[in-house]
């Protein structure tokens, strides 16, 4: 099958890790894989090239740490992809024992809360899309608003939005944790194994203690407002409030407690009883931002299987060749990005970009012109009218309006597809459906966060999961329940999801403000990929990144199914994006001559560190072969 590429195998066989838990091999990759990247050279890399720029401060979720480069993974059978190699062995032992994709997932989400807390974890929020070999079910564990939460919750005094910073650190950012439950209702549905089996890992992990990774030990450096909280000062801190340095064996005998509860009793462990009550406690005591959520909201909190939005999208195999159908599969609202991707991806298929190949191994300058224009006319949309559909009703009463073909063929006009073709001036809304409707658009703000899973298992069922606690480290509250176990877990910042203006200057209202019980606009992208005639499985991804995820996963789409790259080839590709506003571009991965071109046509250039967290996972004709970003710690295990 071209369009998959060429996979390359491992510099070296995989072969099983024992997770024994002590100084585990695995941290000794991940050790190797970050220190491998500091001498990264800085002239821009060809896609699958050895080396990659160190960035400078990023405009992302998350601060880059370093770079190197990963030779992607054959599998035969099964396989897993997550961001941190302690995390991936813990799901790749569930599938060797037998288990589900799902139930690798849950014991990789039980990890990561471990080792990489700053992203995700039970104290947050995740989307999960699954695909059992029939169907495919969008499930739906994003945070809510807390029932005493108000439209102006993100505004100060004078009625002015809250500075970002502000809202988040604290009670006030803190939406209702629907991780767990989550990950139950799809294991009631999907899982193989034992809830109970599903938390071993995590739990021997927090006992017997991890080593701080690179990435976690560099985000730490970087991190002010975590130390202020007593309970994460003395977790993460040594006694002269100096962040633990890389190797440093990090025990959570809170978190291992915490988990244990969880195996035994589900998510009711996290909804009622002595740790519900420590997290309402947690939020509303604060000392200068208390929050609203309480026991009750914690009790009241339901997961939702929603059905996944798909669209078909052809492929020319070139000016003469036969279209290859696909169909790509995403979650609905309150997430927007399989509608931002679906649009990006449909209006490119009316430009000249559609048949434009790589250059030198890098998007050209011609086609990043394309791509940006596509980009900001989607963000308009999304600004204008994605939020929770239990809140907001969809254009014409159907989101499927955002990604009609005729309605995409329309917007693509307002993109100058000539030879240096000029930037719009502004990107405008469009008008899908039949309804007008009356929302205001929502204005450009921070948005952050995550962690990504993809998994395919041996029972021909795959997974793509996004997991959040939004801003790297979330609201930076740990809750401990005061048993005198060190450690615990941190709550989310999900609220600042919401639009911090609840109106426009004209009291029109904007679709994604603050109201109880509602789920914020999300930016998270799982995706899963089949081919249209046969129904099989080509490809599982996603990625962390905020309002970037969108870009990051299109990026890999587009370079697997328009380019014909492998996975680890097409996550490799430089990064850009817009948001609406300037074209931003990855750091020393484009050179001169783009940029002023792009300058040219009126685009604001802004280079930046643009950090994503991508896994993903194809069908090839032997297995699989899966990618995972070489600007973080992510690893691929299978058979």
């Amino acid at each position: 099958m071209a369009f998959l590429g060429t996979p390359r195998s491992p510099a070296s066989p995989q072969s099983p890790v024992p997770v024994g838990f002590g100084r585990i091999r695995l941290l000794a990759l991940a050790t190797a894989l970050a220190v491998g990247g500091c001498a990264a050279p800085t002239t821009p890399q060809a896609p699958g090239s050895a080396g990659f720029a160190r960035v400078a401060a990023p405009l992302s979720p998350e601060a880059a740490s370093t770079s190197v480069a990963k030779p992607g993974w054959a599998t035969k059978t099964y396989a897993v992809a997550a961001a941190n190699p302690l995390a991936t062995e813990a799901g790749r032992q569930m599938l060797q024992a037998g288990g589900s994709a799902v139930d690798a997932a849950i014991a990789i989400q039980m990890v990561l809360t471990l080792v990489e807390p700053q992203s995700s974890g039970i104290g947050g929020g995740a989307f999960l899309l699954h695909f059992d070999g029939r169907r495919t079910q969008a499930f739906d564990g994003r945070e809510t608003a807390p029932a005493a939460a108000t439209p102006a919750l993100l505004q100060a005094a004078d009625g002015k939005p809250l500075p970002f910073r502000e809202a988040v650190v604290g009670g006030r950012s803190v939406g209702v944790p629907g991780t767990v439950q989550m990950l139950e209702l799809a294991h009631r549905q999907h899982g193989r194994l034992p809830w109970a089996r599903l938390f071993e890992p995590a739990i021997a992990l927090a006992t017997q203690g991890f080593d701080v990774s690179p990435r976690m030990a560099t985000l730490l450096a970087q991190e002010t407002a975590l130390k202020k909280d007593p309970v994460a000062a003395a977790y993460f801190y040594d006694a002269q409030v100096q962040p633990w340095p890389v190797g440093h064996r990090l025990r959570n005998p809170e978190l291992a407690a915490v988990l244990q509860e969880v195996a035994r009793h589900g998510s009711a462990a996290m909804a009622t009883g002595g740790l519900a009550q420590a997290i309402a406690d947690k939020v509303q005591q604060h000392p200068t931002n208390p929050g609203t959520l309480s026991v009750q909201d914690l009790a009241a909190y339901r997961a939702v299987v929603r059905e996944p939005l798909c669209f078909d999208y052809p492929v020319s195999d070139g000016p003469a060749g036969a279209a290859h159908n696909y169909s790509l599969c995403g979650m609905p609202p309150p997430s927007s990005g399989a509608i931002a991707i679906g649009q990006i991806l449909g209006l490119l298929r009316h430009t000249p970009a559609a048949a434009q190949a790589l250059q030198d191994g890098v998007p050209s300058a011609d086609w990043l012109h394309q791509y940006t224009e596509a980009a900001r006319l989607a963000f308009a949309d999304r600004a204008q009218f994605v939020a929770d559909p239990a809140f907001v009703q969809a254009p014409g009463g159907d989101w499927g309006s955002l990604l009609a073909p005729d309605y995409l063929a329309h917007r693509a006009k307002l993109i100058d597809s000539s030879s240096m073709g000029e930037r719009m001036k502004t990107a405008p809304a469009g008008n899908p459906g039949d309804v007008r409707l009356a929302y205001a658009p929502m204005a450009e703000q921070e948005e952050y966060g995550t962690s990504h899973i993809s998994v395919v298992d041996a029972y021909g069922s795959a997974l793509a999961m996004t997991t959040t606690i939004e801003d790297g480290w979330g609201s930076r509250l740990m809750v401990n329940r005061g048993l005198g176990l060190g450690g615990g877990f941190l709550l989310n910042n999900e609220m600042t999801d919401f639009s911090f203006s609840p109106a426009d200057a004209a009291g029109h209202p904007i679709a994604n403000r603050v109201e109880p019980g509602k789920r914020p606009r999300s930016s998270m992208s799982p995706t899963l990929v089949f081919d249209k005639a046969s129904g099989q499985l080509v490809l599982s991804g996603g990625s962390p990144g905020g309002a970037l995820i969108i870009h990051f996963t299109a990026k890999t789409l587009y370079g697997v199914l328009n380019w014909g790259l492998n996975t680890q080839q097409a996550i490799n590709l430089p990064n850009f994006a817009s948001l609406g506003g300037p074209t931003l571009l990855e750091a020393h991965r484009f050179d001169a001559a783009a940029i002023q071109s792009l300058k040219a046509r009126g685009h604001e250039v802004v280079e930046v560190a643009l950090p994503s967290g991508l896994q993903a996972i194809q069908r090839t004709p032997t297995g699989y072969f899966g990618g995972a970003d070489p600007r973080r710690e992510g690893l691929v295990l299978g058979d």
